[in-house]
């Protein structure tokens, strides 16, 4: 379809949001903007509960689609051909080129050339165009009829394998018949802003994705412990960044080296309980990078019962180490839910690459999997004169970089 010039963006929970629509659409119409800025010259507005993207110069037409149908708050996207002219000759002559450009020798095109049942669905929100809806309707049924009949194209008015959209707006006509499938939610900017404890496993990128969907705008931080992790696990987790990245638009990720504090925990406090302290730290460090960037929540993507440290008593332990919000997208989902989920968004092969993080590198072959507080904090009280300045270490020397 390299000749199709304008979009037509539909969405679906943005509609809900009453007097407060306009503030959603215009952070999507900004979204929309910044993500085709590289690839040409694009007039993206609102109209009428609608946001049309019209194309003012040449572009890739496949990577446009790709680039938009990553953008959440996107249900759908619709290829459109615009009428030369506000009378019927222009708008059927529309439907026509709409059909050659959409099914004629088109590589996506399902069926085979024109065989296949349409209907036509007119929507008139000018009503001063000489014809009403269901004449529209009638003829432009025809007139599509007439030219692919003997190709096999044929009317089902109850269930169409296309349905014909006409719209009638201000002095405009609009046709399209195909919906190219977005993500769903909300816009990203929309809902604050959360810092996720991104790994190199399959869950955590699932559940930075899944917040992100919430209209909410995503950091990261990942935990390295060189010399026991390699540089390929670090490319990993941020290879992983940037995929989610095509989604939540650029994430700030924070780089902290761990591995001292890792050594401290390991030589002062039992070894069944490294795993739960380890992570009581991480997630104190998260913190306070997450105040440091006005961030509201900490996202993780932990599911009950998946391992030690994952159980309800274990969790309930880790909480409290922190005052902050801690969310888990993930924590009702079985493996194989978030290893389809990791398909479907594009994370399952670099998950699963073989580059050790530092969680697996100290982990006892016994751990406690029902921790008490007053056991954690007794051992914890160990760390005490020793942790805070190697804490204080990790945050101020956090490398930085965005990916996108």
């Amino acid at each position: 379809m390299k000749n199709i010039k304008m979009f037509l963006v539909r969405y679906a929970e943005i509609g809900t949001k009453g007097k407060n629509r306009y503030v959603f659409e215009d952070v999507l119409c900004k979204r929309i903007r910044n993500r085709l800025k590289p690839l040409g010259e694009f007039d993206v507005r609102r109209d009428f509960g609608r946001i049309y993207i019209e194309a003012k110069s040449d572009y890739d037409y496949d990577e446009a689609v790709d680039k938009l149908t990553k953008i959440f708050g996107i249900v759908g996207l619709c290829p459109v051909t615009v009428a030369d002219e506000f009378t019927y000759e222009s708008i059927s002559k529309a439907a026509i080129e709409h059909f050659e450009e959409s099914f004629g020798n088109s590589a996506d095109n399902p069926y085979d050339g024109y065989n296949f049942s349409f209907k036509v669905h007119t929507r008139r929100v000018n009503k001063n165009f000489p014809m009403n809806s269901m004449e529209v309707d009638m003829e432009i049924g025809h007139d599509l009829l007439e030219k692919f009949e003997s190709e096999g194209l044929h009317v089902d008015v109850h269930k169409p394998d296309i349905m014909v959209e006409v719209e009638l707006r201000g002095e405009q006509a609009y046709v399209y018949s195909k919906i190219i499938p977005g993500p769903g939610g909300l816009p990203v900017g929309t809902n604050g802003k959360a810092m996720s404890l991104l790994s190199g496993g399959i869950d955590s990128p699932v559940a930075t994705y899944m917040i992100g969907k919430r209209g909410v705008e995503m950091e990261a931080v990942y935990y390295n412990s060189p010399p026991y992790t390699s540089a390929r696990a670090l490319e990993k987790v941020e290879k992983l960044g940037r995929i989610v990245a095509q989604y939540t638009g650029p994430i700030k990720f924070y780089n902290v080296n761990f591995t001292d504090i890792q050594l401290c925990i390991y030589d002062n406090c039992p070894h069944d309980q490294l795993t739960i302290i380890m992570k009581r730290i991480m997630f104190q460090i998260a913190e306070r990078l997450a105040a440091q960037d006005d961030c509201q929540a900490i996202v993780t993507g932990e599911s009950i019962g998946q391992v030690s440290s994952q159980t309800m008593q274990s969790l309930g332990v880790i909480d409290a180490a922190v005052q902050c919000p801690v969310y888990r997208p993930v924590v009702g989902m079985d493996k194989q839910e978030i290893v389809e989920y990791s398909q479907k968004i594009g994370t399952f092969e670099t998950s699963i690459e073989p580059y050790e993080d530092c969680c697996t590198i100290f982990v006892d072959k016994h751990p406690v999997t029902k921790p008490k507080m007053f056991a954690i904090q007794k051992s914890e009280s160990h760390l005490v004169g020793k942790i805070e300045e190697l804490i204080d270490k990790a945050v101020e020397t956090a490398e930085i970089k965005f990916l996108s």
